[in-house]
């Protein structure tokens, strides 16, 4: 039983690098018919389909010119111009990409600092116009250090940027605070290691799973980085608890039964808990796909999904017969006080000591 889950999940996980989580387009986020996603088609068939949401460069007034300059050469930049106190653009018929003053009005000083407006030929939020910002950040550094790129689209940049650093930080913290729980807990170096990565691997394959579902099923146009991290975040938490719940009980019975009757015992007692808590933990994440928001949608098969993975795979099978066959080794260094550490008898050996008992039983009557 144990070599078939662990393989089972071990498929699972091997899709998890196939996840596209990069990030997607903020129209792409909305599931079913939206008035915003069609105008801003629209717009990018008719105009620069980023002349809605351009990039705002701040720069010093002494070096507008030649940032101006840098960042008109950017591939995927379709006009660069000041604002100016007419409004962006300047005087109308302005060449776009020109040098501020150049044929236009002066460009606005705000305590030594301008604005210009980069205006992108991809839609604002799309990953052609993410990748161009981030081109237009080294151009213009270069013509200028102090200059600063900002916009709706820059900002997307640093949220996805801001959330992968998270998963590569908080991750690696919550794994560590959970492992000082169990420790706590279980007191028991052994024990921890192997609920550690029963989590781990639970979660790994759950990731496959939406991968392929994603990808093949669902024909979803990509992940964002937060959803993994919000799905970390939920099933790692449920899975501690569901681990603690039967390995807690598992060490008071093999205080009396030993290891392997004390793990089928607390597996008996808790089955039923852990199954009700997942069954309505995962039935609730997963109303969630009936709102129209893909991110919410795709929280919601991941946290359903694992939540029934752990229940029914990992806390059912795995963890029991992991413990089962590592007997009372399982609470090393230490072992409960009290522990019966004799193995189980055979079915031959215990019909020989019911019919040594009655022997001696009866003699005992007879005399």
């Amino acid at each position: 039983m144990l070599g078939a889950t662990v393989a089972l999940l071990l498929a699972g996980a091997a899709f998890l690098p196939t996840l596209d989580a990069d990030g997607i387009a903020l129209a792409d986020t909305i599931r079913g018919p939206s008035q915003a996603v069609d105008g801003q088609a629209v717009l990018a068939r008719h105009f620069d389909a980023g002349v809605g949401s351009p990039a705002a460069i701040v720069t010093p007034a002494g070096s507008a010119g030649a940032v101006a300059e840098a960042a008109a050469g950017v591939p995927g930049v379709a006009g660069v111009a000041p604002v100016t106190r007419a409004g962006p653009g300047g005087q109308p018929g302005a060449r776009p990409g020109a040098p501020p003053g150049d044929g236009q009005a002066e460009p606005k000083a705000v305590d030594g600092l301008v604005e210009l407006d980069a205006t992108l030929e991809d839609p604002a939020d799309s990953d052609a116009a993410i990748a161009t910002i981030s081109r237009l950040r080294q151009a213009v550094r270069v013509a200028e250090p102090q200059a600063l790129v900002g916009g709706a689209t820059a900002t997307d940049l640093d949220t996805r940027e801001t959330s992968r650093r998270d998963q590569a930080v908080i991750i690696p913290v919550v794994l560590a605070v959970i492992t000082a729980v169990l420790a706590l807990l279980l007191r028991s170096l052994a024990a921890l290691l192997l609920l550690t990565a029963t989590v781990v691997l639970s979660f790994a394959a759950t990731l496959g799973v939406a991968a392929l579902a994603f990808n093949h099923l669902f024909d979803f146009p990509g992940s964002d980085p937060g959803v993994v991290l919000i799905s970390f975040v939920f099933l790692i938490a449920l899975g501690v608890d569901y681990n603690i719940f039967l390995m807690s009980r598992a060490r008071e019975e093999a205080m009396a039964a030993g290891t392997r009757q004390g793990i089928l015992r607390a597996l008996a007692v808790t089955g039923g808990v852990i199954t009700s808590a997942g069954l309505v933990l995962a039935a609730t994440f997963g109303a969630l796909v009936v709102l129209p928001l893909l991110i919410l949608t795709q929280v919601a098969f991941l946290v359903a999904f694992g939540v029934l993975l752990d229940t029914f795979v990992v806390r059912s099978l795995v963890v029991p017969a992991a413990v089962y066959l590592l007997g009372d080794r399982v609470w090393w260094p230490g072992r409960p006080q009290g522990s019966a550490t004799e193995p189980p008898r055979s079915a031959s050996t215990r019909s020989r000591s019911r019919a040594s008992s009655e022997e001696s039983r009866s003699s005992s009557s007879s005399r």
